[in-house]
C-alpha cells in the first residue's frame, strides 16, 4: 500500500508517494506556482501585502500528482490502484474568499485581477491594525480567547485578514459567501465538496488562527465578533460549527478528481493541517520533542498529552488540542522570516544566486563567533514569537567601514539562531518538556554550518529529520492511518519516519561566546520589542514605517 502526501509551500507544491510499510519515498514532483513573483502576488506600494492565485493551487495539484505518479510507475510493485489515501498540508493562515459553490472569487473573471479576491497568504501582514484592535477588544471582553494564542492576536491570522478585507475591499467581502483556509479548501476540492458550509475544517487552522476552542463553543461568539464588525458576526453562520483532528477524514476522493489524477475514487483524504504540523508528524514528534521546520520562515511545534494540564504561554501561536496529533495538545511558535532573510541578503542586496550563497557560506565558516563585532535582529518580516508584532523590522548593529558581506551574512544566520533560542527558553519557562530538537526542511539538511550555529547558540543538540520532505511525509503518514495501513499514529510514525545519523552538538568554546552575544541580543530584543519599561525603541521602527507609507 502507498499514500500520497501533498505539500503546499510558499513558492511551490510538492506531491510525494510513500510506501506505507516503511515510509520509503518512491517518487515526488515539485511544481512552482506560475503567478506573480515566485508565486506571490505583491504590491510595490505595500511591503506587507502577499497574496496567491487559487488557480495556481489547482494547476499545481494536478501537475505534481501526475508527475509523481509517472515517476512511481517505474518502481517495481507500484500501481496507482495501490494508493490508499491522500494527505494535504499547506501554509497558513491562508484564507480564501469563496462563493456559494466553494469556488474562489479569484477564479471568476470579475475578480481575477483583484488582489483582495485572492488567497491571503500566511505572510500577508496588511491587517496589522485589525490585529491590534482584536487584541485590544479581546483583552477587555474575552481574555480567554487571547490566553490560548499567546495573549496577542496576529496579522498573520484568520480574523484580522478577513476583517481587513471588509475594511479595504468591501465589494470583495460582500461577494464572498464564505472563507476557507487553504489547508481545508484543497481536501474539500479533492472530495468534491461544493458547499463551503459542508467543508470539514481542521482544528489545526481553526484553533491556532481563528480562536476556535470547544471550551467556548467553537469559533468566537457573534456578540464578540459584532464588537469588531457586525458583518463578521453575520459571516460566522456561513463558516463552521465544528473542527476536527487528524483522526477524522476530510472526505473521500471524488470521481472527477480521481479520473483527473488517475487514482482510485473513494480513497480517504486526511483532514487538512498546516505544513509544519504535519511536518512534525513526519519528524516523529513525541512529547518532549520540539520540531523546527526551517524554510522561508520557521515554525516550531511540540506536543503534550491531553491528559496533562498545559499552562497558557505568552507570545506563542496557540495551544490547541488535536492540532498535530489526536489526544495531544499542539503547541506552535515560530519566526516570520529565516530563509527569507538569507535570500534577501544574498539575492536581493548582493544580487547573487546559489553560487553566492555557497561562496559566502565558505567565508562564514572561517569566521569565529563574535569576530565581526556584528549583532542583528531577525525581524525583517516582523516578529511572530515571542513578541507577536509584525510592525517590527530588521536591525544590524556594529558595522564599520571594514565590514564585509560575509560578516553580515553570518550575523543574519546568528540572529535567526538567537530568535530560536528565545522561543526555546519561553517554552521551557512554562514547564513544557523539551528534551530534544529535530530540524527539518531543505536548510536543515543542506546547511551544516547553520545547524552548528543553532546548536552552539541554543546549547541543544540538533537532530535532522531523515526525510527531505517531512511535511509531505507527515501528510502521507496521516493518510496511512486513516486508510488502515497502521493502527495508530504512534505505530505509523515508528514505521514511516526516521532521523539522520548526523547530529550537531554544541561546541563549548563557541557556546561561551554566544552566551555573551545572546545577552546583548536580548537587550536589543527587549528594548526594540517594547519589553523594556524605560524605553520602547520599537517605536522608532514603526515611525519609520509610517513615514515610508506616507511617502508612498
Amino acid at each position: 500500500m502507498f499514500t500520497l502526501g501533498i505539500d503546499y509551500g510558499t513558492n511551490s507544491v510538492r506531491a510525494l508517494l510513500v510506501r506505507c510499510a516503511n515510509g520509503q519515498e518512491i517518487a515526488s514532483c515539485v511544481v512552482n506556482y506560475p503567478s506573480g513573483q515566485q508565486g506571490i502576488l505583491l504590491d510595490p506600494k505595500d511591503h506587507h501585502l502577499a497574496r496567491q492565485h487559487p488557480g495556481d493551487y489547482l494547476l499545481g495539484l494536478e501537475k505534481s500528482v501526475k508527475g509523481a505518479l509517472a515517476q512511481a510507475k517505474k518502481v517495481k510493485g507500484f500501481s496507482p490502484s495501490a494508493v490508499v489515501g491522500i494527505g494535504v498540508d499547506t501554509t497558513g493562515s491562508s484564507p480564501i474568499p469563496v462563493d456559494k459553490t466553494n469556488v474562489p472569487l479569484a477564479l471568476n473573471k470579475k475578480w481575477a485581477k483583484n488582489l483582495a479576491a485572492q488567497c491571503w497568504l500566511w505572510k500577508d501582514h496588511t491587517s496589522w491594525r485589525e490585529a491590534a484592535q482584536i487584541t485590544e477588544l479581546a483583552a477587555k471582553h474575552r481574555p480567554q480567547f487571547l490566553a490560548k494564542c499567546g495573549n496577542t492576536y496576529s496579522s498573520e491570522w484568520w480574523w484580522s485578514k478577513i476583517w481587513h478585507c471588509r475594511n479595504v475591499a468591501p465589494k470583495v467581502f460582500d461577494a464572498a459567501y464564505s472563507w476557507v483556509e487553504l489547508c481545508d479548501w484543497v481536501p474539500a476540492v479533492l472530495a468534491g465538496v461544493t458547499d463551503p458550509v459542508q467543508v470539514k475544517r481542521g482544528v489545526c487552522a481553526a484553533g491556532h488562527k481563528a480562536m476556535y476552542c470547544a471550551e467556548w463553543g467553537g469559533l468566537p461568539d457573534k456578540e464578540f465578533l459584532a464588537l469588531l464588525d457586525p458583518a463578521l458576526a453575520e459571516l460566522r453562520d456561513r463558516l463552521y460549527t465544528e473542527a476536527h483532528d487528524a483522526s477524522t477524514a476530510a472526505g473521500a476522493l471524488c470521481p472527477d478528481w480521481a479520473k483527473k489524477l488517475g487514482l482510485p475514487a473513494g480513497i480517504p483524504i486526511a483532514i487538512g493541517e498546516f505544513d509544519v504540523h504535519y511536518g512534525a508528524i513526519g519528524c516523529g514528534v513525541t512529547e518532549g520533542t520540539l520540531v523546527k521546520v526551517i524554510g522561508t520562515s520557521t515554525c516550531d511545534c511540540g506536543v503534550v498529552s491531553a491528559a496533562k494540564t498545559v499552562p497558557d504561554i505568552p507570545g506563542i501561536c496557540g495551544i490547541v488540542k488535536g492540532a498535530i496529533l489526536p489526544d495531544y495538545y499542539g503547541i506552535e511558535a515560530g519566526q516570520s522570516a529565516v530563509g527569507d532573510i538569507f535570500k534577501w541578503w544574498v539575492e536581493g542586496v548582493c544580487r547573487g544566486d546559489a553560487s553566492l550563497h555557497a561562496k559566502l557560506g565558505a567565508e562564514v565558516a572561517k569566521q569565529k563567533p563574535g569576530q565581526s563585532g556584528l549583532l542583528a535582529l531577525d525581524w525583517n518580516n516582523g516578529n511572530r514569537t515571542i513578541l507577536v508584532d509584525q510592525r517590527l523590522t530588521g536591525l544590524l548593529l556594529g558595522q564599520t567601514l571594514h565590514t564585509s558581506s560575509a560578516e553580515i551574512y553570518r550575523a543574519l544566520l546568528e540572529a535567526t539562531a538567537f530568535g530560536a533560542r528565545a522561543i526555546i527558553e519561553r517554552i521551557r519557562e512554562y514547564g513544557v518538556p523539551l528534551d530534544r530538537i529535530v530540524c527539518a526542511g531543505g536548510i536543515a539538511r543542506k546547511d551544516p554550518l547553520l545547524m552548528q550555529i543553532y546548536a552552539d547558540v541554543t546549547g541543544c543538540t540538533m537532530l535532522v529529520a531523515g526525510s527531505s520532505q517531512a511535511c509531505a511525509l507527515g501528510s502521507a503518514v496521516a493518510a496511512a492511518v486513516l486508510a488502515g495501513a497502521h493502527k495508530d499514529f504512534a505505530t505509523a510514525q515508528r514505521k514511516m519516519t526516521s532521523l539522520e545519523k548526523k547530529q550537531y552538538r554544541p561546541i563549548a568554546a563557541n557556546r561561551k561566546t554566544y552566551d555573551e552575544l545572546y545577552a546583548l541580543y536580548r537587550q536589543l530584543h527587549d528594548a526594540f520589542g517594547g519589553r523594556n519599561p524605560t524605553s520602547d525603541l520599537g517605536q522608532v521602527m514603526k515611525q519609520l514605517l509610517t513615514i515610508k507609507e506616507a511617502a508612498n
